[in-house]
């Protein structure tokens, strides 16, 4: 069976009835929230898994549809993954990615298919259906702080594991991490044929995605949460081209804390302002050392380390660097489609403040429990809080890890 049933049917009843005490507790939030999804939710999911086998009776060759070069974008939480990734998809003849819209609404063949038929005689109409949509993503996805979100940009792919019930990113929804399987440490902690039901149901989602395109394009994927399944990532798409992005802990681990508490504060109303303290700094360190030390084993020109400093810095040489590397074609107007992206996000303007120290960390600590990752990549060790400390150095990380000529 693909989908976690009885996961589903234990974090219901955690949620109504064992909540006391913990970070779900029964808050007047909590409880609309809670009543909301329990009418949407298994609904919609019980037609979602009615047009997957409907998938399999009117587009069974979707199940031959060959992943061809799918690129692979994985790194720690807060680490330009997102930036590279809608970059990316912005060369629309070269990759293909999901959407949000494509992940929670038509992520079966047979939904793109009703969806654009509504499509279709709502234009009819003046589109009056996709204005009032897009008004609803503005007021609900677009008011969203620190990550941008709309039902019409490429979003990470992880949350499409929803749809089978085995994701991390159910704790978002309910922060019960200790009735959680440890999905943040995939590739270690799961059983086997538990890591191939999950992947096995990711991989026939972008086969599905790739044969309802009709296009040649290639796939990409932006995942942090794919750093700890790299090694079952391999085995599911040997043809895969995988971008692993470091960003300096003293940034990563203090936004990554914020923004999951942001998250985890979006749905539930726990008494602590950053949770998981602990727990979220195990992930991080597992999802540097872990697919560091599987990309180390297991050497390839399919693969490449890249620094997060170098990549803002010098995006267009990065970029294509690992055009060449990797075997895509370049697009003519790839220069204007980089140029874009990054006056896009500098128009950007984020409010996401933190402080580690509030957090429960000093400086002291993180450079111990990352000793290993800022030898490796000899990140700035200063505090970034003290501009005079900083200068315009940026460190050729890249160039150590893989040469840049692609040969």
């Amino acid at each position: 069976m693909m989908y976690n049933f009885r996961l589903f049917w234990r974090i219901a009843v955690h949620s109504f009835f064992q909540s006391k005490d913990t970070y779900g507790k029964l808050t007047r939030k909590r409880i609309t929230f809670l009543l909301i999804f329990y009418t949407i939710w298994p609904v919609w999911t019980l037609f979602t898994w009615l047009c997957f086998l409907l998938d399999d009776v009117l587009f069974p060759d979707y199940k031959k549809q060959p992943v061809e070069k799918p690129l692979f974008i994985l790194g720690n939480f807060r680490s330009g993954s997102t930036f590279l990734h809608r970059l990316l998809s912005r060369d629309s003849a070269t990759f293909t990615s999901l959407r949000t819209w494509d992940i929670f609404l038509m992520p079966s063949i047979t939904q793109r298919k009703l969806f654009r038929g509504l499509a279709s005689i709502d234009r009819v109409f003046g589109s009056p259906l996709v204005n009032a949509l897009k008004g609803i993503d503005q007021r609900s996805l677009g008011q969203v702080r620190i990550h941008k979100i709309s039902l019409f940009e490429p979003e990470e792919d992880e949350n499409i594991l929803l749809h089978a019930w085995s994701t991390f990113f159910i704790s978002l929804l309910f922060p019960f991490l200790e009735e959680l399987p440890p999905y943040q440490f995939f590739d270690d902690a799961l059983p086997a044929n538990e890591k191939k039901r999950i992947m096995g149901f990711y991989r026939s989602c972008i086969q599905r995605h790739l044969y309802a395109a009709r296009g040649k394009q290639h796939f990409v994927a932006k995942n942090p949460a794919f750093s700890a399944k790299i090694e079952t990532l391999m085995e599911f798409f040997p043809d895969a081209r995988i971008l692993y992005l470091a960003r300096n802990p003293l940034d990563m681990l203090p936004s990554t804390i914020s923004w999951l508490s942001y998250a985890w504060h979006i749905f539930s109303e726990p008494n602590e302002k950053y949770m998981y303290r602990d727990q979220v700094l195990a992930l991080t360190k597992y999802w540097y050392h872990h697919p560091l030390s599987v990309l180390d084993q297991n050497p390839s020109s399919n693969r490449m380390i890249l620094n997060y400093d170098d990549l803002i810095r010098w995006p267009e040489h990065v970029i294509r660097t690992f055009y060449k590397q990797f075997g895509y074609t370049e697009t003519n107007g790839l220069e204007k489609i980089i140029q874009d992206a990054i006056d896009e996000t500098r128009t950007h303007q984020s409010d996401h403040a933190y402080k580690y120290e509030e957090m429960g960390f000093s400086r002291e600590e993180i450079l111990h429990e990352f000793e290993e990752i800022f030898d490796r990549f000899n990140f700035d060790r200063r505090d970034p809080k003290n501009p005079s400390q900083h200068n315009a150095m940026v460190f050729p990380v890249i160039a150590a890890e893989l040469p840049l000529t692609g040969d």
